[in-house]
């Protein structure tokens, strides 16, 4: 492996450079391509080489995807995380539902067989239950249980601390309005009542952590009684760190497991390691797609240049990562602002959708499409496909 430092501009030839962009009011861009040089020429003043660390992380690119031997619904699919896990542990995903016409095109864009139920052919509203239960019908069939699973993450949003915390703490949107939330806050009410009309083997329940903390009242185990009652057995709420099982981010989850089946089903183990970033920004990312990098000023750089290891540029609320930790939970923006990125670990710029995707064990062969914002938010609201797959293993293990 090339020393990530022998690639790097001097500090002194570096300074230079930003000098003189800003100074003379040149763009970086054009200053860095005019003598061959790129963003990742740039150094940090601190930083140690770290090529000679090894780790050991997973992925899904190493991973043989096994036949796909049991029929699934995707509720809320997003851009496919959940799909993709349970793809690669031998489901069909047979019929994708998602309300975002973005999120559609990338699920069109890399299954081009598969069914999608949303925009601009159809809504993909969970909340127009007979509209959707008659569409179903049709695809999998409605006058018997459901020979299969259904997984879904409904947005998360109105339970989640740092999407409200984007916003001043004046305005009505900075505190968590849970179920309240008008367009969001009963989805998962309206995802359970599909799981009691079409009865699937199996269901899978993801959300951020924040979420048992707004069910004051205890609607949420009120609606699991309920599915209960109809046979079904429910596994307790487990809230996990996705870097107990080998994703390379802290990213903190809800997730519920219910099967019909008799058969137990037990939560994968964490692994013996928490997972670090650092096989993600070792590995060779040239001509991967979703890689374009953000044109900083040489003002930007200047600044992001000082920070050490894990530490947040205030302006612009950007963090560095260490590549000796898991990285931070990779954030989606909102989907009518501009997305965003952590700060690359050796080089003074954000991070790429593809780095971004890289973190959240999306394959390196899924194509995000829509402009570069959207596909930040798309990576951002995903499930880690890696988690979704070892669960998926745990639930095929027990409804087979």
């Amino acid at each position: 492996m090339v020393s990530v430092l022998s690639e790097k501009l001097t500090l002194s030839a570096q300074e230079e450079i930003l000098d003189e962009c800003i100074n003379l009011g040149i763009s970086l861009s054009s200053a860095l391509s005019k003598r061959g040089l790129s963003y990742d020429s740039l150094r940090y003043r601190e930083y140690c080489d770290s090529t000679s660390w090894k780790s050991c992380n997973e992925t899904l690119d190493d991973k043989e995807k096994l036949p796909p031997t049991i029929p699934a619904v995707s509720f809320f699919s997003g851009a496919g995380g959940l799909n993709i896990g349970f793809e690669y542990a031998g489901f069909d995903n047979i019929v994708s539902i998602e309300c975002n016409e973005v999120f559609c095109n990338t699920l069109r864009r890399n299954y081009p067989d598969k069914i999608v139920i949303g925009p601009p052919h159809h809504k993909g509203d969970v909340r127009e239950r007979e509209v959707l239960t008659s569409i179903l019908n049709d695809i999998i069939g409605g006058d018997k249980p459901f020979d299969g699973v259904f997984h879904g993450g409904p947005p998360c949003q109105p339970f989640s601390i740092a999407s409200n915390q984007r916003f001043s703490k004046e305005s009505d949107n900075f505190k968590r309005q849970g179920f309240s939330d008008e367009e969001k806050g009963e989805l998962l009410f309206d995802y359970l009542w599909y799981i009691k009309r079409f009865l699937p083997k199996a269901f899978l329940i993801e959300n951020v952590a924040g979420i048992s903390g707004c069910d004051t009242d205890g609607k949420i185990q009120a609606a699991l009684d309920e599915i209960i009652e109809l046979g079904y057995e429910i596994l307790p709420p487990q809230i996990v760190n996705a870097a107990n099982y080998g994703v390379p981010q802290n990213r903190i989850r809800w997730i519920i497991i219910g099967t019909r089946t008799g058969k137990p089903i037990n939560f994968p183990s964490p692994a013996e390691y928490v997972s670090t970033c650092y096989d993600v920004f070792s590995r060779n990312i040239v001509g991967t797609e979703n890689h374009q990098t953000r044109e900083h000023t040489a003002e930007s750089v200047k600044r992001y240049m000082q920070l050490a290891y894990g530490v947040r540029d205030k302006l612009g609320r950007v963090d560095r990562l260490n590549p000796y930790l898991p990285s931070k939970t990779v954030i989606a923006g909102g989907t009518k602002g501009g997305g965003r990125s952590h700060l690359h670990p050796y080089s003074p710029r954000t991070i790429s959708v593809r780095e971004c995707a890289r973190l959240q064990t999306f394959p390196d062969n899924y194509i995000f499409t829509g402009a570069t914002a959207r596909q930040f938010t798309q990576v951002g609201n995903a499930v880690p496909p890696l988690l979704a797959y070892k669960i998926a293993m745990q639930i095929r293990e027990g409804i087979k």
